[in-house]
C-alpha cells in the first residue's frame, strides 16, 4: 500500500488545488506559461485557467509579463513558497526520525550505534521544538525531558524509560536558565521554597552555563556523560524526574528503541 498526504491552500476563504499551485510553481520555475505547460504535460489555456483560479482567490494578479517571459509578484511568491513548504512536510521519503535534547543526546546515540540503526535521522533541540516536530508530522519518536511537556502531548502514546535528578548550583538570586533538562520542574521547586530569585539570561550552551558564576539547574546525568562533578545545593533527587519517549504508535522499530534505553536503566 502507498500512502499519500496532500496539502490544501485556502486563499480568502477559497481552496485552490494543488495543480493550480503546482502550475503556479512551474511558471515561478520556469519564468514562462509556455514551458510550465510544457512541463507539466498541459495546454497552454489550461495554464491560463488555473492562474486565473488562483489570481481570482487571491483577488488580484500574482503574475507579471516581462520581455522574457513571466515572473511572479511578491504575492505569488509568497504561495508558492508556502505550497512548497507545506507539500515537503508531507513527504513520505525521510528516514526514521528522532528528536531528543542534549541532555540524552549521547544515550540516544550510544542505542542507535547499538541497534545498527545508522540510516536514522537525530534532530536535536529543545522539548518544545521536539513536541512540535511530533505534532507536525517531521517525527517518529522523541524523547521528552521535562514531564510538564507531557501534557502537550496527550495525542501520542508514551513510554517512561527511566529517571533523572538535577543538580542546583546555588550562586545567589541570579539565575541564568538552561535551554534543556526539566527546567520547569526545577523553578516550582524555588517557587514552592518561597526562594525569591531572578531569570536574567537564558543559554544552550553547557560551558557558558557552567562558568556564568550565576545560580543555574542543570541534570545530573548530563554531567555525568560528560565527566563534570559539581556540588549540589539539594540532594538531586528532591528534583528527580522521569524521561519518557513519545511516539504516534507502536511498531517494532519504535519498540526497540524504547527497550533497549530502558535497559540502560536511567536512575
Amino acid at each position: 500500500m502507498k500512502l499519500t498526504v496532500r496539502t490544501e491552500q485556502v486563499i480568502n476563504g477559497r481552496a485552490v488545488t494543488n495543480r493550480q499551485l503546482e502550475t503556479l510553481a512551474a511558471v515561478d520555475e520556469t519564468g514562462s506559461k509556455t514551458a510550465a505547460a510544457e512541463k507539466l504535460g498541459l495546454s497552454v489555456p489550461v495554464v491560463h485557467r488555473y492562474i486565473a483560479a488562483i489570481e481570482d482567490a487571491a483577488g488580484s494578479p500574482l503574475t507579471v509579463s516581462t520581455p522574457k517571459g513571466t515572473v511572479l509578484n511578491e504575492d505569488g511568491k509568497k504561495i508558492v513558497e508556502t505550497f512548497i513548504s507545506t507539500e515537503k512536510r508531507c513527504s513520505d521519503d525521510r528516514g526514521f526520525t528522532l528528536c531528543c535534547t542534549p541532555v540524552t543526546e549521547d544515550l540516544l546515540m550510544s542505542v542507535l550505534s547499538a541497534l545498527r540503526m545508522t540510516d536514522a535521522e537525530l534532530v536535536i533541540s529543545d522539548d518544545v521544538h521536539n513536541i512540535r516536530m511530533m505534532k507536525e508530522g517531521l517525527a517518529d519518536l522523541a524523547i521528552v525531558d521535562d514531564p510538564l511537556y507531557l501534557f502537550d502531548a496527550e495525542e501520542f502514546e508514551g513510554e517512561e524509560i527511566g529517571y533523572m535528578g538535577m543538580v542546583f548550583v546555588d550562586n545567589g538570586p541570579s539565575f541564568v536558565r538552561y535551554r534543556y533538562g526539566a527546567q520547569r520542574v526545577a523553578y516550582m521547586f524555588l517557587d514552592t521554597m518561597g526562594r525569591k530569585y531572578t531569570v536574567d539570561s537564558e543559554t544552550c550552551s553547557l560551558p557558558e552555563l557552567l562558568g556564568s558564576n550565576k545560580s543555574f539547574f542543570v541534570d545530573e546525568f548530563l554531567l555525568m556523560r560528560k565527566g563534570l562533578k559539581m556540588r549540589s545545593a539539594v540532594d538531586p533527587k528532591i528534583l528527580r524526574h522521569a524521561i519518557t519517549a513519545i511516539f504516534r504508535r507502536e511498531t517494532k522499530t519504535t519498540s526497540k528503541i524504547i527497550k533497549a534505553l530502558q535497559a540502560r536503566n536511567i536512575k
